[in-house]
């Protein structure tokens, strides 16, 4: 080929072509391919687009002659059972074929797609004034899929001029588009004894004949809509075919880098990352609640072979040796998973911070499963993740200190005599360059809810001792804290009357509610009692301990009775001191976690009122 020569020309087919071709099985998708992502908008927003007959990009096929280069699967739901001979690899425009293919067939779990045609609208005073596709969808109900019942029967979805948009799929299916017009039309037929039955029998002939030649009209703009394709020769080498589809896919809809690395993968070992992530996930199922599991894939590769696990290191990183580390990532990210259980962080929205995982799990490639260096390292690693949470380590610039404190930690467990002398090499665990969290620090941090590493931290310090739920007396566990809410202690109506600041991570519980009830401005006690139901004050203190909360700085915050500048300033003076009483108990669970240390419930509440006993005795 000469420099003059011009690039391939895209050629014609007809949706009612490429529909043939998949369901014989002649068009594939090559393995690396990304699943299926679009959303019941982009669907219908396609579908749009060809019921109205306006054009659409270029999709892109790799010919195929003979053995096909790549691994393959079929479009989803479009497994032939007669499949014919392999022709094309759909390289680019899997999203638009699968949802064209799946909307034919109505085979949505959770919508069915319809076209809307607002002639035919005899259930709404004013139809609309186009023809476009709707979507109905569907929802779970005791255990069962629901969509409403007026949408599974044919003659309420013509009233409201809806039409099956499966009707409109290519090829013979005059039998089922017949039946669905009787069923549709059959409320219109007139009884044979009405007195109006002939004009009846006219009118209903005509409404019939209309919306057939109205289907009839879309099927063959259906069949005939253009969506052209690029094809690349089947003498083309994988690389460049690989290459081709980054490029193809990088300029119209983005690739994610795990999308890309996949490609990479399949590239230079022939291997399918997807399947290995399904084996992995199947494996360590734990380990998908904490972070998405492709993303932990690459940032814990990342370090195993020390690159910076962000999107630069990740690119660099070499494909093959990836594969190998494979049974490594695997130990790791299960063991990673079990060892923030053990701490007692459950999943991901309650982690102070995701920038601690890949250093982790990587860390394992070095720690023995038994044994006595086992401890040692996983005091270590309890030091490192509590420190992380406590500190303004990952405040900023989370992967670059992440790669810093692996290679430290990395250090350290390749010399099992490390000292603790040796500890302040970690910059995590060097207290000079990064403090732990103070009281007054703490009583500012914000509601744990949101992102915020400080806040999180502070509730992982009550979930880590128990979080003993006020409603059911469970103690928390991934299960449990799933249908619990983010509640206040003092709650936010009598804190907002006196414009105090209610949403801070020491007025936070972790509890299920058995009552849904506004209760509005109550004292903090009586509010809890009433939306808990609880009765035993000995009970209800050992819940409230296990969150770190004073039952007796509860008691001592009435307000019932006060007004105006008196109630604003006993509040306030209340609230201060309950935040400053748990700032002071999570501080000192923070010094022993952060030390490697498992601090006791009972040990760290004797030391609270040893220091209230003390301050009581110097200020008489």
């Amino acid at each position: 080929m000469t420099i003059m020569q011009q690039s391939s020309k895209a050629q014609d087919r007809t949706l009612g072509v490429w529909f043939q071709n998949i369901q014989q099985g002649m068009v594939k998708l090559p393995r690396f391919q990304r699943f299926e992502a679009w959303d019941r908008g982009r669907i219908a927003s396609f579908m749009n687009t060809i019921i109205n007959n306006l054009p659409v990009g270029v999709t892109l096929a790799l010919e195929v002659a003979g053995t096909e280069k790549f691994e393959s699967r079929y479009i989803a739901t479009s497994d032939p059972e007669t499949p014919g001979t392999v022709t094309q690899h759909l390289l680019d425009g899997q999203q638009r074929l699968t949802a064209f293919w799946r909307a034919m067939h109505n085979n949505y779990e959770w919508e069915t797609f319809f076209v809307y045609l607002p002639q035919f609208d005899r259930h709404w005073e004013e139809p609309g004034e186009n023809m476009e596709i709707a979507c109905i969808p569907r929802w779970v109900n005791k255990h069962q899929l629901r969509m409403p019942r007026w949408a599974e029967e044919p003659a309420h979805c013509f009233k409201r001029g809806l039409l099956p948009v499966s009707l409109l799929r290519p090829g013979d299916i005059s039998t089922e588009i017949d039946l669905w017009l009787n069923d549709a039309t059959k409320p219109l037929e007139p009884t044979d004894d009405d007195p109006n039955a002939l004009a009846k029998y006219k009118a209903y002939t005509s409404t019939r004949d209309r919306i057939k030649a109205e289907i009839t009209t879309l099927r063959e703009r259906v069949t005939h809509f253009n969506l052209p394709f690029l094809s690349l020769p089947a003498e083309t080498s994988k690389d460049v075919a690989l290459q081709v589809f980054i490029n193809m896919n990088t300029n119209s809809k983005p690739l994610s880098l795990y999308d890309i690395i996949v490609a990479e993968v399949e590239s230079v070992a022939e291997k399918s990352l997807h399947a290995l992530e399904a084996s992995l996930t199947e494996k360590c199922p734990k380990a998908g609640r904490f972070a998405d599991v492709s993303d932990l894939i690459l940032s814990t590769s990342a370090l195993l072979q020390e690159k910076l696990p962000n999107t630069r290191g990740m690119i660099e990183m070499d494909k093959k040796q990836l594969l190998e580390n494979w049974p490594k990532l695997e130990r790791g990210l299960e063991r990673m998973a079990s060892f923030l259980e053990g701490q007692r962080i459950f999943d991901g929205p309650r982690l102070p911070t995701n920038a601690v995982l890949a250093v982790i799990a990587a860390a394992y490639e070095l720690i023995p499963d038994n044994g006595d260096f086992l401890a040692k390292a996983e005091k270590l690693l309890r030091r490192y993740l509590w420190s992380s949470f406590f500190t303004d380590r990952y405040e900023n610039s989370a992967a670059s200190r992440a790669f810093a404190d692996f290679k430290a930690i990395k250090a350290l467990l390749k010399n099992p005599a490390f000292t603790e002398d040796e500890l302040i090499t970690v910059p995590a665990l060097n207290r000079t360059e990064f403090p732990l969290a103070d009281v007054d620090s703490l009583m500012a941090a914000g509601w744990p809810k949101a992102a915020g590493i400080e806040a999180r931290a502070i509730l992982a310090v009550t979930t880590y001792l128990g979080a003993i739920d006020f409603a059911d007396h469970k103690t928390a566990s991934y299960e449990s804290i799933q249908t619990r809410e983010y509640h206040h202690i003092f709650p936010d109506a009598l804190l907002s009357e006196a414009g105090i600041l209610s949403y801070l991570a020491l007025n936070c519980a972790l509890i299920t509610w058995k009552t849904n009830r506004m209760i509005g401005r109550k004292d903090p006690l009586d509010y809890l009692q009433e939306r808990v139901q609880w009765a035993d004050e000995n009970v209800i203190r050992e819940r409230l301990k296990s969150h770190l909360i004073s039952y007796d700085r509860l008691t001592s915050a009435h307000y019932a009775d006060l007004e105006g500048d008196a109630f604003k300033q006993k509040l306030a003076n209340d609230f201060n001191e309950f935040l400053r009483d748990r700032a002071n108990l999570v501080v000192a669970a923070m010094s022993a976690l952060t030390e490697g240390n498992n601090p006791s419930l009972d040990a760290l509440w004797m030391t609270y009122a040893t220091k209230n006993t003390e301050s009581a005795e110097t200020l008489a």
